[in-house]
């Protein structure tokens, strides 16, 4: 099947795109090698330099894989995909079971190692989420993200933070989505002020048990929610 000539454009992303798209249908099926740079360059009417982007970013998919002295050949039909992209595809209560395994973890190390500049920081996410609460509910989970992050972030430990930066786009939607459907705060506004302000407690008096205990039991309680959502 021969390959139309691209137009042009950003050539790499064309020329990459129009290679994913003959493996991923079988044209080029997986051990197979692929044409030379050369034959690949004159069918995209590209240059030899272009088509050596795409098959890099096709390797960087797991698609293709280069052989020192043999060539380019298919290693599989359906790219890899990135960690953002594999939760974004992620049942949002799996991806809340995890986030729970990371936060009471989050919570306890945050008792034994936050400075008086992470209090400061809790307390002040704990006002926002408190203000929040008269707007709209994507404010609201906006401000409760933020006291969460505010918690993982007195951890210390920045893989957790980073952790958590990852869950907080999925978080954000599925819980604005659960508050919409369930109308939780249509009764009660300030919905888990109690219960955050609870864990700031915790945190704040180095109480690590305590503040891994009710981190848990609030994170519990929205699961429990969320699995009950149709």
């Amino acid at each position: 099947m021969p390959l139309d000539a691209l137009r042009p454009s950003p050539l790499v992303e064309q020329a990459a795109e129009r290679l994913r798209e003959q493996i991923v249908r079988g044209h080029w099926p997986v051990g197979t090698k692929l044409p030379g740079e050369t034959t690949l360059a004159k069918e995209l009417g590209v240059g030899r330099s272009t088509v050596r982007e795409a098959l890099r970013a096709l390797a960087g998919a797991g698609l293709v894989q280069p052989r020192q002295g043999a060539g380019v050949f298919v290693t599989a039909t359906r790219p890899t995909e990135d960690w953002p992209t594999r939760l974004r595809r992620a049942a949002v209560t799996d991806v809340y079971e995890v986030r729970m395994l990371v936060e009471v973890e989050a919570a306890r190390l945050a008792a034994l190692r936050r400075t008086e500049e992470d209090v400061t920081a809790m307390r002040e996410a704990l006002a926002g989420r408190r203000t929040a609460a008269e707007g709209d509910d994507a404010a609201f989970v906006d401000a409760d993200i933020a006291l969460h992050a505010a918690i993982v972030a007195a951890a210390r430990n920045p893989v957790l933070t980073d952790l958590f930066g990852e869950f907080a786009p999925v978080l954000r939607e599925g819980l604005i989505e659960l508050l919409d459907l369930l109308g939780l705060r249509g009764t009660d506004l300030r919905h888990g002020e109690d219960a955050h302000a609870d864990v700031v407690r915790a945190v704040e008096a180095a109480d690590p048990e305590e503040a891994a205990r009710l981190t848990r039991k609030e994170l519990e309680s929205t699961l429990a929610l969320l699995q009950s959502t149709p």
